[in-house]
C-alpha cells in the first residue's frame, strides 16, 4: 500500500504490534506528534494481527520479534503471504541476526532497533509507504556481511545461491542493474542518478522487477542479489 507525505496527501495509517503494553504507548505518542501518520490500531501478540489489519486496514505495521504466542516472524510470514497485504517494519534488539533476515525474507520491508531515534522511526514509516526500503545502506553492508557469513561454503553447496542466479539470469541487462543497486542499498533517486534514468523510470523497473521474481518488495531482490554473490 502507498501513501503520500503531503500535506493534502491521506495519513499513513500504522498498526502498532508489540507485547509491551508501554512500548506500544511510547511509539503511539512518538507517532502523534507527526501529521502525516495516525496510530489506528495496537495488538499484543502475533496471533491479534490478522483480525487487527482486517479491522483497521493499516498501510504499515509495526512489528516485534519477540511475542509469547506467535512471534512476529511468524506473523510476517503469514501477513505478507496473503494477497495486498500491509508493509512491514520490524521491531528488534538486533541489527543483524537470523531472525532479522527471515523476516527480510518473508517480505518485510526493513527493520528498525528499538532505541532508533523517534524522527528516524517516523521517516521510516513514510519510506516503507511510499515504496522505499527503510535499510539504510550500512544497515545493507551490515546484512550483507551477515549473509556471507552464515552462507554454506562452496557454490555447488549453496542452493539459495544457485536459486538466486538462476532468477536473475532470466532478467535484462538494464533490469540487472537496477536490481544490483537495490542489492546495494540505493535509493530511487540514487538509481536515477547512477544509471541516467528518471526516478518514474526506476520506479517502473521496480515493479517490473517484482513481477518478474515474484516477490514482496526491494528488501527481498537486495536479498536475492546478495545471495547471488552479485554485491
Amino acid at each position: 500500500m502507498t501513501a503520500g507525505a503531503g500535506a493534502d496527501a491521506a495519513p499513513v495509517r500504522v498498526l502498532i504490534v508489540d507485547d509491551d503494553a508501554l512500548v506500544r504507548a511510547g511509539l503511539s505518542m512518538i507517532l502523534g506528534g507527526a501529521p502525516d501518520v495516525r496510530v489506528v490500531g495496537e495488538a499484543s501478540d502475533g496471533a491479534e494481527v490478522p483480525a487487527a489489519v482486517e479491522a483497521y486496514a493499516p498501510d504499515v505495521v509495526l512489528m516485534d520479534i519477540r511475542m509469547p504466542r506467535v512471534d512476529g516472524l511468524t506473523a510476517t510470514e503469514a501477513l505478507r503471504a496473503a494477497p495486498r497485504s500491509p508493509e512491514v517494519l520490524v521491531l528488534t534488539t538486533f541489527d543483524a541476526d537470523e531472525q532479522v533476515l527471515r523476516a527480510l525474507r518473508a517480505g518485510a520491508a526493513g527493520f528498525l532497533l528499538k532505541d532508533t531515534p523517534p524522527a528516524e522511526i517516523v521517516q521510516a514509516i513514510r519510506r516503507v509507504a511510499a515504496g522505499e526500503a527503510a535499510l539504510s545502506p550500512a544497515v545493507t553492508r551490515k546484512l550483507i556481511t551477515h549473509v556471507t557469513a552464515t552462507a554454506p561454503a562452496g557454490v555447488g553447496q549453496d542452493p539459495r545461491r544457485e536459486r538466486a542466479l538462476r532468477l536473475l539470469d532470466g532478467l535484462s541487462e538494464r533490469e540487472r542493474e537496477v536490481a544490483v543497486a537495490l542489492g546495494q542499498g540505493r535509493s530511487n533517486a540514487e538509481i536515477a542518478a547512477e544509471l541516467f534514468m528518471s526516478v518514474a523510470t526506476v520506479k517502473a523497473y521496480v515493479s517490473r522487477l517484482l513481477a518478474k521474481l515474484d516477490l514482496n518488495n526491494r528488501v527481498q531482490v537486495a536479498l536475492l542479489v546478495h545471495d547471488a554473490g552479485l554485491v
